[in-house]
């Protein structure tokens, strides 16, 4: 038996992905502890894992970051991308640390496996010299030295000129993110860590194990040495969102029975403006044979500041497992546990990715030969239009999508995480054995 940490950024898109990894360690007999903010503390121990909160990291809401980050305030785009990047994972750093040294000091743990996104976790790793596991529930962010920077949506080179933009794009980026470097060394030093060699963007990846969420058929192709990453498919479990969704609608059964094709629209769980997605898509869509379900992220009895269509109908929250069956087509904001949803079910997609990792979402969607990058988080109703129609009859992007999800059939995520794990911790005692 192994004593394992699992640790997860606050949001739903990280603590779901390791909810269902601590609820697989759960179920292989483990001791789980669980390190996450308090909005999902409900979603660790319903998998049966202790959960520590963040203490000395401040905790957020993470549709209101701003109210414990004002830092935040007022960004969109690539500044709201670099500041949410600098404050909320980066400055939380040396926080996140001292929080998991105390519960280190109760009692040590066989190997944290985390969010590739909690710097602290690495810190923590470093630390106390254990096994450390990355679980990255994101698109690949690893820099490159023949990809363009992560977070642009842009895909790799075809030809020498791309090469070339791609090279100008690495300098830029190295530029534009010193601040987040500068903040990188210093949470090192508050967590009494030397200046280290990497650079943030390498920082929160394990050297021996990342285990990437997805298959090798949705990332590009990578000359840097990659033995470490493993994909582990999807890693899916009950929704952790907090707050009262119904497990089903009550006009689940026109879903069950409908006689037009399904189109599912998202405005994911994160920035919550339903003008961004869902109303444009209720505007190319209203009018067509076609039955649109809308999933806004917010409690069920919270109004849209638009019209609904006859053809309509909107719940906050609608689960994957039940809903994707009998969708056609996913329109969505470029979350990247629902694009993994979308294609395990052999679901095309029309993705609207405006910032964070959607952008990365949306271009690997569209590289990967499964749907249409529209290019915006904000796009208007009849690009939404024509990319429907597109993806509605292109056998080719139909094709692609039922073979992504054979490939992700192959994949049982939670238990391979748990097994590369307990491989891991046995290769580090091995070492410590000398």
């Amino acid at each position: 038996m192994a004593d394992v940490m699992v640790a997860a950024m606050p949001f739903h898109g990280h603590a779901g992905p390791l909810a269902a990894v601590a609820g697989a360690f759960v179920a292989d007999g483990h001791r789980v502890r669980a390190y996450t903010g308090a909005a999902y503390e409900s979603a660790f121990s319903a998998v049966g894992a202790d959960v520590i909160h963040w203490r000395s990291a401040r905790d957020f809401d993470e549709h209101d970051p701003s109210g414990s980050y004002p830092e935040l305030a007022g960004r969109r785009g690539p500044r709201q991308m670099l500041a949410n990047v600098e404050h909320l994972f980066v400055r939380s750093g040396a926080g996140q640390c001292a929080d998991l040294l105390e519960a280190w000091r109760v009692r040590p743990w066989d190997a944290v496996v985390a969010d590739a996104t909690s710097l602290g976790a690495a810190f923590a790793a470093e630390r106390t010299g254990t096994a450390w596991v990355s679980v990255s529930t994101t698109p690949l962010a690893l820099p490159s030295r023949r990809l363009p920077p992560p977070g642009l949506g842009i895909a790799p080179a075809r030809n020498a000129a791309e090469r070339v933009r791609d090279a100008a794009l690495r300098g830029a980026a190295r530029s534009a993110t010193r601040g987040i470097q500068r903040a990188y060394r210093d949470e090192r030093t508050r967590a009494s860590l030397g200046p280290g060699r990497a650079r943030f963007d390498e920082a929160t990846a394990s050297p021996d194990l990342v285990c990437a969420v997805g298959v090798p058929e949705l990332e590009y192709p990578r000359e840097d040495p990659t033995g470490r990453i493993v994909f582990v498919g999807e890693l899916a479990s009950r929704s952790p969102t907090p707050g009262p969704f119904p497990a089903l609608p009550e006009w689940w059964s026109e879903v069950v029975r409908s006689a037009v094709p399904v189109v599912h629209v998202t405005q994911g769980t994160q920035n919550l403006d339903p003008s961004d997605l869902i109303a444009a898509t209720f505007a190319a869509l209203g009018r067509q044979p076609v039955l649109v379900v809308a999933t806004t992220g917010r409690p069920d009895d919270a109004p849209l500041p638009f019209p609904t269509p006859p053809n309509a109908r909107v719940a906050g929250f609608v689960p994957h497992a039940a809903l994707l069956p009998h969708v056609d087509v996913m329109i969505t904001n470029g979350g990247w546990g629902g694009v993994l949803a979308a294609l395990a079910h052999g679901v095309p997609l029309v993705v609207a990715g405006g910032d964070l990792d959607k952008p990365e979402a949306a271009a690997r969607v569209a590289w990967a030969g499964a749907g249409i990058d529209l290019r915006t988080g904000r796009p208007r109703p009849r690009a939404i239009l024509d990319a429907w129609r597109r993806v509605s009859r292109d056998a080719a992007i139909r094709g692609r999508s039922r073979e992504l999800a054979a490939r992700f059939a192959e994949h049982d995520g939670p238990a391979e995480v748990v097994a590369h794990t307990l491989a891991l911790i046995e290769r580090v005692r091995a070492r410590d054995r000398g």
